[in-house]
């Protein structure tokens, strides 16, 4: 008997699924995390929230707990584990508004020098970028463990719809890394890229917000970032030039 193809499709498409049940790596979001608590950590003091060190080792702490769930590969997921996940973003994401809008009251407020202003209004930007990245990555479509262990019909809807959801009818070439092709699963980078887009257009680019909560976090930081990048560091380099 000659078969007639579908088995053969079956096989790839489980390899496909198989591939994605490795889970990803710890590496990039603990270093995404590191950034962040480190960067917060040079503010100047007077836009820190209580001591120098009490926020990173909040965020240390928090990501501790998380390591020793997932040290290597993120393949288990319990309720707490997600909720201490989603709370260690919403921390990074907190004290980073907070610390915007001291800076905000320091320029309106005093003199300061420009150098100093333009640097505080980088590293605000900065872990702007990172802690909605983060966000972004845990909310969506179950967070990262579920993207990457259940199968596609068991996956929450989806918060943003990227490229590779929709180019499966395109050339070849661009078809063979779509998701419904090759099983294509969103990582952190995609997530870091979509935050590191919106803060610096404010506003979607390549990646559509589907829901109402993705809707309002871009909203969020696309504000963020414009006020950033208009109230601080034009006023910074202007300040330069005196």
């Amino acid at each position: 008997m000659v078969p007639d193809g579908r088995g053969g499709g079956g096989r790839r498409r489980r390899r496909r699924e198989s591939r994605s049940s490795t889970g990803e790596n710890r590496l990039w979001p603990a270093l995404a995390v590191l950034v962040a608590a480190l960067t917060y950590a040079v503010l100047p003091e007077s836009l820190l929230v209580g001591p120098r060190l009490a926020i990173p080792a909040v965020e240390l702490v928090l990501l501790g707990a998380l390591l020793l769930t997932n040290p290597r590969r993120m393949v288990r997921q319990t309720r707490w584990s997600r909720a201490t996940s989603i709370a260690l973003a919403c921390v990074v994401i907190a004290t980073n508004l907070v610390a915007l809008g001291m800076l905000v009251r320091t320029l309106t407020s005093g003199e300061p020098g420009g150098m100093p202003l333009l640097v505080a209004g980088m590293q605000v930007w900065l872990t702007n970028v990172i802690g909605f990245g983060l966000l972004f990555w845990e909310v969506d479509r179950g967070g990262p463990v579920a993207r990457h262990t259940l199968a596609r019909d068991r996956l929450p809807p989806a918060d943003w719809r990227f490229s590779q959801d929709e180019n499966q009818d395109t050339v070849t070439e661009v078809a063979a890394t779509s998701s419904a092709r090759s099983n294509w699963r969103p990582e952190l980078v995609d997530y870091i890229y979509v935050s590191l887009t919106n803060s610096s257009a404010f506003s979607p680019t390549d990646t559509m917000p589907l829901t109402p909560r993705a809707k309002a976090l871009m909203g969020l930081e696309a504000t963020a970032a414009l006020l950033t990048s208009l109230l601080v560091v034009a006023r910074a380099i202007g300040a330069l030039g005196q």
